[in-house]
This record gives structure tokens, sequence and C-alpha cells, in this order.
């Protein structure tokens, strides 16, 4: 039995991945149900899942050398779409960057293309979340607590506290000498 490393196995799974999907890179508009691009969504994983463990591989390169024969026109149709989307959110994303504004903290959200009837999809960084609380008079009043403060909080911060662990390992230690 070959052991095949954790990381080995997943370069393994991302080759296959990248290599299928260049040739399978039909999209949901492409079909006329959602059923019928669930099915061929299946058959892909299916393949790839057989191609990374080694299973039927001929069969499958011999599927995927055919489908590629039979489908280059809408492969190459699809590579071009691919590759245009791509090309103006990278467009989109230079002119945003290239624009100047007086605040320039504030973070906008780069949209890009939407595909045939999808909503736009975020490729920029949204707004950020604002932390609450932990100004500087949070660090003064933590700064001013006795040393008993600050024990108690640390108890309760774990759901137990240093006494009751040291009374259960007494009635332990205890109980075991009477078995």
């Amino acid at each position: 039995m070959v052991v095949v490393s954790n990381s080995s196995h997943q370069n393994k799974e991302i080759n296959v991945r990248r290599r299928i999907s260049q040739i399978y890179n039909k999209r949901e508009e492409d079909f006329p149900s959602l059923k019928d691009y669930n099915d061929y969504l299946e058959e892909v994983e299916c393949m790839v899942f057989d191609l990374v463990d080694g299973i039927n591989v001929e069969a499958i390169e011999e599927k995927i050398k055919r489908y590629s024969q039979e489908n280059a026109q809408q492969i190459m149709v699809n590579r071009a779409r691919k590759a245009e989307e791509l090309t103006a959110a990278l467009a989109a994303c230079k002119a945003q960057q290239s624009q100047t504004n007086a605040d320039t903290s504030s973070n906008h959200v780069v949209t890009a293309p939407a595909s045939y009837g999808q909503a736009p999809r975020p490729t920029g960084m949204g707004p950020q979340p604002v932390p609450i609380g932990g100004g500087a008079a949070d660090r003064q009043r933590y700064s001013m607590e006795d040393e008993a403060m600050l024990r108690l909080k640390a108890e309760r911060a774990g759901g137990f506290s240093l006494e009751i662990s040291k009374k259960r390992a007494l009635e332990e230690a205890f109980a075991s000498i009477w078995v």
C-alpha cells in the first residue's frame, strides 16, 4: 500500500481540478435546466475524484479527450468569455485605484461583471468592522484594578475557578485511597 502525504494529495487534486476545469468549463446558463447543470457538475466531480485516487484513469482520460474534441468550439468560447470578464474586472479595479479620493481611508467594493442574469460579485475589500470599546478609558480602568479582581475575572473567563479544580483533585486523590 502506498501512503501519500496529505500535501502531495492536495497538490495532485489541485492540478487535476485545474486541468479538468479548463476543459469542462460550462456554466449554469449553458444548460436548459438546473438539474442538467447539477448532473454535469456531479459528473465532473466524479471524474476528479477518480483521477485523484487513480480509479479507472485510462477510461476517464479517454472520456476527457473525446469531450474536448467534440466540444472544442464551446470550450474556446467559454475560455474567451472568462478572459473577457477577468479583463473587465481588472480594468475596473485599476480604474478605481487610479481615482484619487479625498477620504483615502474609506474602503470601496469593486464588482466583477455579472454573468448573464447573475448579481455582480464583490472582488475588492468591503467596509471593515469597527471594534467595540477598547479605548484609552478601558486601559486605565484595568490598570487601576487590584490583583484579586483580575484573578476573579481570569477564573470566570474559563467558566470555572482554580478552587474548584483543587477541590476536585483532592477528592479524586482521597477517593483512590479507599478503592
